[in-house]
């Protein structure tokens, strides 16, 4: 049986061929059961209770931040229904005058997916990824020039004809590894940041050329000065910080 970690799990159908289309796009913003998720300095409007869960919100809710110009992001169909998420950020700097409060209280993504449902959690590592690369890359890396939002928001073009370069969202691979020794002893750590009693385990960035295995080896080395062995791939994670896919594994320490 598959484990499905926080923030995967997508209840989403991401549409890929349609979202292509700019009018079936528009189509599906103008239905009257779309929802839009806003975020406003990427924290996401939730509903309070005991379970927190996402406040959708209708158009007419979020129109004026469209019409001024915040950032849409189509999500995509939840049982056939449209989902959209938007970037209100710009509204407000100041969270005692961020906007909305009356359908719900922003809360830290982070925060919130531990009180939420994992289809709940899973739609927001999606939204938060998607509106904080687009934040992050309104100009062209080539030209400099600035770039256009394309197919719902899964890519971004050069507005520069003589350059037209296509810019996509970036996943960063993380290898994030629990390593053992042959009593099954594991090695854990922490940052001096985290909460009292608090460890994780070790985790690294791959870099180019590495396979996971390699780059636990490195990772594990370069912190903590232990060689490792068998390196073995147990499952992946959405880590949308800003937008990470963390692999899991299991390491043997020689």
């Amino acid at each position: 049986m598959e484990l499905i970690n926080t923030f995967a799990g997508s209840p989403v159908n991401r549409m890929g061929n349609e979202r292509r289309n700019k009018d079936w796009l528009r189509q599906k913003m103008d239905d009257p059961n779309t929802g839009f998720l806003p975020l406003w300095q990427l924290r996401a409007l939730m509903m309070p209770g005991e379970n927190l869960r996402i406040s959708w919100c209708q158009k007419q809710e979020v129109m004026p931040f469209i019409t001024a110009g915040a950032t849409v992001v189509f999500l995509g169909q939840i049982n056939g229904i449209p989902h959209f998420t938007v970037d209100v950020s710009a509204s407000s700097d100041q969270k005692a005058n961020a906007p909305l409060q009356d359908y719900g209280k922003w809360i830290d993504v982070r925060s919130a997916a531990a009180s939420c449902s994992g289809p709940d959690a899973a739609i927001l590592a999606q939204s938060r990824s998607m509106l904080d690369w687009h934040a992050r890359h309104g100009f062209c890396s080539v030209c400099g020039q600035p770039s256009r939002l394309g197919e719902g928001g899964y890519n971004r073009k050069c507005t520069d004809d003589d350059c037209a370069a296509m810019h996509f969202p970036r996943t960063d691979p993380v290898t994030i590894m629990l390593v053992l020794d042959d009593e099954d002893n594991c090695l854990l750590g922490r940052q001096k940041f985290f909460a009292p009693n608090s460890y994780s385990a070790l985790a690294g960035f791959m870099e180019p050329g590495e396979t996971i295995e390699e780059t636990a080896r490195r990772e594990v080395f370069e912190e903590v000065g232990i060689r490792v062995g068998e390196v073995r791939y147990i499952f992946s994670q959405p880590w949308p910080f800003p937008s990470s896919l963390m692999m899991g594994c299991l390491a043997q320490a020689e």
